[in-house]
């Protein structure tokens, strides 16, 4: 009998877990290699679980099993494992079999295919498997397979998509950003991906993606002269979309997160003078645009607010302009209103005496116009229209309007028709006004984002809060 035994060529298949049979079929469907059946597979050794390992020799097939599988060892003691029922091909009787689920298959020197059985198909009842070939040793291969096997055994295990980071994003785009994203903001993320990750990422598998990949991609949008702001707001939204692969159980971890960002610079601000201001206005006398540039600079608006102000949300008897909407600009040509930036946005700003004059003598300047025009009017109710009635372009106002008022005032180029608005908050800052105040005016989401973005105003309001200490503590005490 023993020399029958030595003269066996046994042959081992090594499996893990529950669930598992070694049959030809299985590994078909798992899209591995069709030919070969139990004699392919090579050794594996302990998974490290804590479920007791049994061995099985069956000399009538030359193959030695090791199964693992049943209840887990507590305290020392062990219980019996349980199998299910299979046929001993020697005696016709039910045997019964451990549950098994990891095979590590040779294929090749220092090269291994790790299979695990995932579950079954919820319609056809077929096995489900999860292959990945490892290039290495074979404990390289063994903690793969045990890694997966912990992962499995928590719950936590995640069936690798195949779709490329492309084909992600577009669902990204339309099912999750879209429902809860302006119109404004969501051509905006589409644009940005398009521009600059599509095009380097997006043929890479979702699942394959790494840190050192969207690194890479950071540091070439660097090296093309690109801002700190442009690589952050792309990262924002990488991000935004690898989180929510993430959540839908696509990936076990966000790569993008363990990227490193260029640190930001903050913005140069141009705020004008009140000498600067009172030169800027006197230039613009007489000129279709007067009121508007004064406007902006008494409000703080942003110029979406102030195109889209209606005849409606300014009330002149009491000197009141209420932002309600902002005027977005379609690609590709036409416009819509939408809702201001921030719900803080929402607001109603008082204008001071001489402004809500200007405004009264706009109305009237743009009824003459409205009668000049004729059917070609197109009545928006726009406070500031073009004379057509339309709305106003900011290219066009700035390229021929502001920076040629800019430019005959001795201004410098670099202000933009923004920093109107940093104009507005900066004057009345350094006039000592509270900046709960100006952030209410500004729209602010709260007023320490005013004093952030304002922090170059600061230290002239420390000197003028020394002034008011001296007055209020040592006017009346005696030189020491």
């Amino acid at each position: 009998m023993n020399g029958e035994k030595e003269n066996v060529d046994r042959k081992r298949v090594f499996t893990s877990g529950p669930d598992f049979l070694p049959d030809s079929d299985a590994h078909a469907q798992s899209g591995g290699d069709s030919g070969g059946g139990a004699n392919r597979f090579s050794g594996l050794a302990d998974t490290g679980a804590t479920s007791r390992s049994l061995c099985q020799e069956t000399t009538e097939t030359g193959q030695t099993t090791i199964n693992r599988g049943g209840e887990g060892e507590t305290g020392g003691g062990e219980k019996e494992t349980k199998h299910s029922p299979i046929k001993s091909a020697e005696t016709g009787k039910k045997t019964k079999q451990a549950r098994r689920s990891g095979q590590i298959v040779a294929r090749g020197e220092n090269k291994w295919l790790v299979r695990v059985h995932t579950g079954r198909n919820e319609i056809t009842g077929k096995r489900k498997y999860f292959n990945k070939t490892i290039r290495g040793t074979k404990k390289d291969a063994q903690k793969f397979l045990n890694s997966k096997l912990r992962e499995i055994d928590l719950g936590v295990f995640i069936e690798p998509a195949t779709e490329s980071l492309d084909a992600y994003l577009d669902k990204w785009l339309e099912s999750a950003a879209k429902p809860k994203l302006s119109e404004r903001s969501f051509n905006d993320y589409e644009a940005l991906l398009k521009r600059y990750v599509r095009e380097r990422l997006g043929s890479l598998r979702l699942v394959n993606l790494r840190p050192l990949d969207i690194q890479a991609l950071y540091s070439k949008m660097q090296e093309q002269g690109l801002s700190a702001r442009v690589i952050r707001y792309t990262h924002a939204v990488l991000s935004s979309a690898l989180k929510q692969a993430v959540h839908w159980g696509m990936l076990t971890r966000n790569p993008a997160q363990l990227a490193q960002l260029p640190k930001q610079k903050r913005r140069e601000m141009h705020a004008l003078s009140a000498v600067e201001v009172a030169c800027f206005l006197d230039v613009l006398q007489g000129t279709r645009y007067a009121v508007l540039f004064a406007f902006a600079i008494t409000t703080g608006m942003r110029p979406e607010e102030y195109f889209a102000l209606q005849w409606k949300d300014v009330d002149l008897e009491k000197g009141v302009a209420t932002v309600r909407r902002a005027l977005i600009r379609k690609k590709g040509g036409g416009w819509y209103f939408t809702e201001p930036k921030t719900p803080q946005s929402r607001r109603s700003i008082p204008l001071p005496a001489s402004m809500a004059a200007q405004i009264k003598a706009q109305r009237r300047a743009q009824a003459e116009e409205r009668l000049k025009a004729g059917s070609a009017y197109q009545n928006n109710e726009l406070v500031f229209a073009t004379e057509w009635g339309t709305p106003l372009d900011l290219s066009n106002l700035t390229n021929n309007h502001f920076k040629p008022a800019l430019k005959r005032a001795g201004l410098p180029k670099s202000v933009r028709l923004y920093d109107l608005r940093h104009t507005c908050a900066t004057l009345l800052l350094l006039a000592g006004e509270n900046p709960k105040v100006v952030s209410e005016r500004l729209g602010h989401a709260s007023v320490t984002l005013t004093l952030d973005t304002y922090s170059h105003v600061l230290p002239d309001m420390q000197r003028g809060a020394a002034e008011k200490l001296e007055k209020l503590i040592f006017a009346g005490v005696g030189t020491l």
